[in-house]
């Protein structure tokens, strides 16, 4: 066992090359040993020759596992990178064609055909419009969650299949699925009427209950939830979001890039996720994909971009003034109060979900960067006149 522990421990070089000088220098020795002992040693001679052909052979062995495990990393970022190349296209297709969008994400394999998968897709809705889901949705979260499509038989559609879905998961609250189908467009006029400038006249809660008589398999609604609902839309109006012009995420629908990053900002420096959409030279930054207004807006005329590292952030890249430095970069935000304020950033710094995205985003951003040489001359002359200064 010592044998065997000092041929193939942490001093195993060290004994070979003890056992070879001591063999060398007794080899005249040997000579008078007896042939039991001599073959011993042969034996041994043997066993260090097998055991130095295995640690090489493990060598070999553990390069080769090392060297698949850098491929099959390198294989599986760029699957990652091609995978969000092919979502985002998916996206767009739905925008455009919801049914073809949701076809090329099947196809693709970045959907599952089930049901509650695609449900469950276009509830997060990230990078989709609401028009469309409400298309998707009206040719096959509620009002909350998306607008409803202009067309009145998609919008009957889609009013029955969230009367079934409601009766389902609360049975025993309506007799029919048509009780429901009625009331809910009840609560929408109700809605209307109650909130709406334009209508002089706001129904009563008598006469909301009057509008509801007999909706009930011809028997009427208890008063104790009319009474609730009509109390509710009242105090609080529920507004459905609209897809106009103000909406960035339809204004800007063929972006040159769009994604989740990390921001460093705000007075105590934190991190801070955020949507970003780069387009017409700009970088525009939302708190949610689904907001009209952006939370800030960086023109990128005369910035430039770089990598960087920061202490608690990978993946991270900088845009500065490279003429400017120490003064703010031209960039506006929206104020905690609503307001639209200046920015004041010297740099932003900006942290990517990998490493292969933060150079997607730097590749992208140097090719949306614009110069003004005039910029450039009233720069080149103020250093030159702090040069003159100084001396």
């Amino acid at each position: 066992n010592t044998l065997l522990f000092l041929s193939t421990g942490p001093r195993a070089e060290e004994f070979h090359r003890e056992a070879e000088t001591a063999m060398e220098d007794n080899q005249e020795e040997f000579s008078d040993l007896t042939p039991e002992e001599q073959e011993e040693i042969e034996r041994v001679r043997l066993h260090k020759e097998e055991l130095q052909n295995d640690i090489q052979r493990l060598k070999m062995e553990i390069a080769k596992v090392i060297t698949e495990l850098e491929n099959f990393n390198y294989t599986e970022e760029s699957t990652t990178a091609e995978r969000n190349k092919l979502m985002a296209m998916g996206k767009k297709k739905f925008n455009t064609d919801p049914k073809k969008g949701i076809e090329y994400l099947i196809k693709n394999k970045l959907l599952s055909p089930k049901e509650e998968d695609v449900a469950k897709f276009l509830y997060k809705g990230e990078g989709l419009h609401k028009t469309a889901i409400g298309d998707y949705l009206g040719q096959r979260q509620f009002l909350w969650s998306f607008r409803l499509p202009g067309e009145a038989q998609k919008i009957d559609r889609m009013m029955e299949a969230f009367a079934i879905r409601y009766c389902h998961c609360n049975p025993g609250v309506f007799q029919s699925t048509d009780t429901c189908y009625v009331l809910s467009f009840a609560i929408i006029m109700l809605n209307t009427s109650l909130h709406n400038p334009n209508v002089k006249e706001k129904p009563t809660l008598e006469r909301f209950i009057t509008m509801n008589r007999g909706i009930n398999n011809g028997g009427d609604l208890p008063q104790e939830l009319l009474r609730n609902l009509y109390e509710s839309i009242r105090n609080e109006p529920f507004k459905i979001p609209e897809d106009d012009g103000n909406d960035l995420t339809h204004t800007f629908f063929n972006p040159d890039r769009e994604g989740w990053l990390s921001k460093l900002g705000g007075r105590v420096k934190t991190w801070k996720r955020r949507w970003f959409i780069l387009t017409d030279n700009c970088l525009y930054y939302f708190e949610y994909t689904t907001d009209k207004e952006p939370r800030g807006i960086i023109p990128l005329e005369n910035l430039c971009v770089k990598p960087s590292e920061d202490s608690r952030k990978l993946n991270c890249f900088d845009l500065y003034s490279p003429n400017s430095k120490g003064h703010t970069i031209k960039a506006c935000k929206t104020d905690t109060d609503g307001r639209v304020v200046e920015g004041n950033h010297q740099f932003y710094r900006i942290s990517a979900p990998s490493r292969e995205e933060r150079d997607e985003w730097i590749k992208s951003i140097r090719a949306s960067i614009s110069r003004d040489p005039f910029y450039d001359m009233v720069a080149s002359r103020k250093k030159k006149l702090t040069v003159n200064k100084s001396n």
